[in-house]
Order: C-alpha cells, then sequence, then structure tokens
C-alpha cells in the first residue's frame, strides 16, 4: 500500500511539474519572434493594399500608411550607423538620434515614391537562405501584370526579440545600404556630419514632392 501511494504521490508531482514547466515557458513561445518570411509577408501585404489605393491617398497618404510598418520592420538604426561608417562613433548621442530619424524618414519616403500605383502586381516570396552569422535572406520577386519579374531580396537580422530588415538588394544584387554607405561617405568628406543631415533631409523632401507631382 505504502509502494502504491508513493507511485501515486510520483505521479501527481511529475505531472505538477510538467504543468508548471509549460506555464513557466508558455510566455516564452507566445512571445517568439515571426519568421523572417512571416515579417516579409506582412510588409508586401502593406505595400499591396497601399499601391490599390495610391491614387486616393496621395504621397502624404502613402508615407503615413506605410510610416508605422516600415519603422517596425527596418532596423533603421544600425542600418544608419552602417551607411555612415567609422566617423558613427565619434558622433555625439544628439547627433546619432538626428541622422537615424532622417535616414528612416527618407527611407519610409522611398518606399511612398516608388509604390505609388497598381496594375496587377503580385508579391511572391520564394526562400529563406541563410547568410553570415545569424542573418537571413529572404529572397521575393514582384510580378507584373505582364508576367515580367524584378527581384526584391531582404537581409534579416534578429534585434529586439524580432527579426528586422538590415538590408535590401534591388533586382536582386544591388546592395541599397552599400549604395547608400558610397554616397554618404563622399557627403561626409565634403560636409561633414552636419552636411550629411541636411542632404538626407532634402533627399527626403524632394522624394516626397517629386511624388506629390
Amino acid at each position: 500500500m505504502a509502494n502504491i501511494k508513493f507511485v501515486a504521490l510520483l505521479r501527481v508531482a511529475t505531472v505538477a511539474g510538467v504543468v508548471a514547466l509549460a506555464a513557466a515557458l508558455a510566455p516564452a513561445f507566445a512571445q517568439a519572434p515571426a519568421a523572417p518570411s512571416k515579417v516579409i509577408e506582412t510588409l508586401n501585404s502593406k505595400l499591396l493594399d497601399t499601391m490599390k489605393q495610391a491614387k486616393r491617398l496621395g504621397v502624404k497618404g502613402r508615407y503615413d500608411s506605410l510610416a508605422p510598418l516600415l519603422t517596425k520592420s527596418y532596423d533603421a538604426a544600425t542600418m544608419t550607423k552602417t551607411a555612415v561608417g567609422q566617423p558613427w562613433e565619434g558622433l555625439p548621442p544628439a547627433q546619432k538620434t538626428a541622422l537615424v530619424e532622417a535616414f528612416t524618414r527618407m527611407l519610409v519616403a522611398t518606399y511612398a515614391k516608388r509604390f505609388d500605383d497598381y496594375s496587377g502586381e503580385k508579391f511572391e516570396i520564394q526562400q529563406t537562405v541563410d547568410q553570415q552569422g545569424a542573418d537571413k535572406m529572404v529572397k521575393t520577386r514582384i510580378v507584373a501584370n505582364g508576367g515580367k519579374t524584378y527581384a526584391i531580396n531582404y537581409v534579416m537580422r534578429p534585434t529586439e526579440g524580432d527579426w528586422k530588415i538590415v538590408d535590401v538588394y534591388l533586382d536582386g544584387t544591388i546592395s541599397e545600404l552599400a549604395s547608400r554607405r558610397a554616397e554618404f561617405t563622399s557627403i561626409l568628406k565634403s560636409g561633414g556630419p552636419d552636411g550629411l543631415l541636411t542632404a538626407i533631409r532634402k533627399q527626403a523632401d524632394k522624394l516626397l514632392t517629386e511624388s506629390a507631382g
């Protein structure tokens, strides 16, 4: 009888332990980051919706529609730091913050300009491949109404509990971040950090103004 009671108690303790462990792990599972492809799937869906309303929204409306999700999906701070390069480390915090804000605005303005119409395009996610370190590349393409395709590949990095975009390869091979770094290096040489900040802000203004036309 004593052995039976011991076995029964052991079973209860084991079940209780499993329940306690499951309860402890539940928040971790609930907070698990979405897969890299899921982040891009959400972004593509928002882009498509915005494109379908592009003419009605106008450039300001497209900007406002896309800004919250783009700000969440992109690691603008890392991208700005990478694009600025070595001079970044010597900048005061206030200047770093201003540059990240300007870069973010330019990024959103670029989307507001590029995705300004809809004529039957489709977004397709093709595959996710490993990159250096923990990075992943989500390969996608836009399929135009006539069947022509345009590759857009997103480099993703686990950041702040989620996957964020840290670079984009247009046509599948042209790094947006590398292009920005070359551009920023040239501006920094001639105008320093203040000149770069002014140039980024002007570029965003220009994108939005041209889109409005």
